[in-house]
């Protein structure tokens, strides 16, 4: 008799451990569930840290000694070259501050061209039909700002790609598409 009620009796201290083991993770699982629950989501989840934001590399007018060259023999400053039209097109851009030095860059006889030689690709500007070539000609003036655009049709060209200009006579070199 003794070992029924040693064996009833195990028998009980296991099912109240079984019970109280099953009520204590039904607890700790309520609990966790709230504090979940009370924090937002956004809180829950962590963002990856942001990209480091750089400067693009400079290109040959970014420095002054650029500048003072381009002034000094072209007679343009200000000088970009930028991707526009979701990258169909590249845009050459100056501003005149000697109108007779930089009349050959506006001169409409000599075809410019914008040069990848990575790539070996050498861009036109398009003619359209009722608008004509995307350039600015005619008679240069101080202070105005001009531009040109090339097509980048395959989309070739894209930021960050150093480029040349070439005008006739000319020529700038190693120019960093923003």
């Amino acid at each position: 008799m003794l070992k029924k009620s040693a064996t009833s009796t195990q028998l009980m201290l296991l099912a109240a451990f079984l019970g109280s083991s099953v009520v204590l993770s039904t607890a700790r699982a309520q609990s966790v569930n709230k504090t979940a629950a009370a924090q937002p989501a956004a809180a829950a989840w962590t963002a990856p840290p942001a990209p480091r934001v750089t400067a693009p590399p400079p290109g040959v007018a970014k420095s002054q000694r650029g500048a003072d060259f381009y002034r000094k023999r072209w007679g343009i400053d200000n000088i970009i070259v930028r991707v526009t039209a979701s990258g169909a097109l590249i845009r050459f851009s100056y501003r005149i501050v000697d109108a007779e030095k930089a009349a050959l860059i506006n001169d409409k006889a000599k075809t410019p061209y914008l040069i990848e030689e990575k790539m070996g690709l050498a861009l036109q500007i398009p003619a359209m039909e009722k608008v004509g070539q995307l350039r600015q000609t005619g008679r240069a003036e101080n202070g105005r700002e001009y531009w040109m655009a090339f097509s980048n049709k395959g989309k070739f060209i894209k930021p960050g790609s150093r480029v040349d200009i070439v005008i006739g006579s000319f020529r700038i070199n190693d120019l960093v598409v923003e």
